[in-house]
């Protein structure tokens, strides 16, 4: 999920001058809109979560790895 730039007060003005939202509504729903680009979703925890145990798992094989190396060293 990348961020998005987006233009709130040129939102905002837009609504008012075409909508004939008060300046409040106006700015009210192109804050709410900016924000709800920043939230997770479902989709994209899962992805994460999938990337994470990937990785994690990866990390838990090198460890084996190393320590059964490392014990065939010493013994």
């Amino acid at each position: 999920m990348g961020a998005i730039p987006f233009d709130t007060l040129k939102l905002a003005r837009t609504l008012r001058e075409k909508a004939h939202f008060t300046a409040e509504q106006a700015e009210a729903d192109a804050l709410a809109d900016a924000f709800q680009d920043r939230v997770a979703t479902k989709d994209d925890l899962a992805l994460l979560e999938q990337r994470l145990t990937i990785k994690i798992g990866g990390m838990l094989v090198v460890a084996v790895g190393v320590l059964t190396a490392l014990l065939k060293l010493i013994g």
